[in-house]
């Protein structure tokens, strides 16, 4: 994901993924290790949320591999994993994989199709699956149901009234079910399946939670802009947070939507 390097890893990594990433990122490696794998593919692994839930889920002789074009996250993912498990970490876009056709039983993506072109990205993981191999990722709903971009853009806009930052509306602009259906299909994939996922999360910290959203890739935006310290902007959302949602803890609402389809 274009713009997750440097200091923004860590953060994303310990703040935004076990409130965002992380119970989603069980379901789908549950989902995905339901059958018998040889081998496996995590595309945009990102800090390794997901690799890990995999690798815990899926067989020991399985082999994982997981690609993402952010080394700054990868160094984040690899500290999750001891030297004998059976992972490869690489480099790689997932609209040109460096892979072998048919080379997987399985390809994994949660949060990133929404970041590349997905018809070439689609056409590249149905490329690289065996016959009969599964393709299953998903995608946040829209920003009425993810209070992470529509609040994130209220309190945004109160700073930059005439020029606000959007980059948290890049995440929930790949909603719409029936183009994302049409392009598996037109991709070779069958056999779709979708599910709409509501969650609820405690969240313990909500100021840390809200600061690693304003000290996501938005920095930059925000930063370009000038004229109002980051801090303010993360303490505005934190008040924000708490009065849409309470607090001790704040219960924060989410919504996504996962996709499951095989290749003939």
């Amino acid at each position: 994901m274009a713009g997750y390097v440097g200091d923004v890893a860590i953060p994303y990594d310990r703040h935004l993924g076990p409130v965002l990433f992380e119970h989603y990122g069980a379901d789908i490696a549950r989902r995905a290790a339901e059958k018998s794998l040889r081998d496996v593919l995590e595309v945009a692994a990102g800090t390794g949320i997901v690799t890990r839930q995999l690798r815990n889920a899926l067989a020991q002789e399985a082999k994982l591999t997981a690609i993402d074009i952010s080394d700054d996250m990868l160094d984040v993912a690899r500290t999750k994993f001891a030297p004998h498990e059976q992972i490869t970490f690489q480099l790689a876009d997932a609209t040109a994989l460096p892979f072998d056709d048919e080379a997987f039983d399985a390809v994994v993506c949660q949060f990133g199709v929404m970041f590349f072109d997905r018809e070439t990205a689609f056409r590249e993981a149905h490329r690289s699956l065996r016959s009969g191999g599964r393709y299953l990722f998903s995608v946040w709903d829209s920003e009425h149901y993810n209070p992470f971009a529509s609040l994130s853009f209220e309190v945004l806009k109160q700073f930059f009234p005439s020029d606000t930052p959007r980059f948290l509306f890049d995440p929930v602009a790949c909603h719409a079910i029936d183009p994302l259906k049409e392009q598996l299909i037109r991709s070779g994939f069958g056999q779709i399946a979708i599910s709409v996922q509501r969650r609820e999360y405690d969240i313990q910290d909500v100021a840390a939670f809200a600061r690693a959203l304003i000290f996501s890739p938005l920095i930059f935006e925000i930063n370009e802009r000038g004229g109002v310290a980051p801090e303010e902007i993360a303490e505005a959302l934190t008040q924000a947070l708490v009065k849409e949602f309470g607090s001790n803890p704040t219960r924060y609402p989410m919504q996504a939507i996962l996709f499951e389809a095989e290749k003939s």
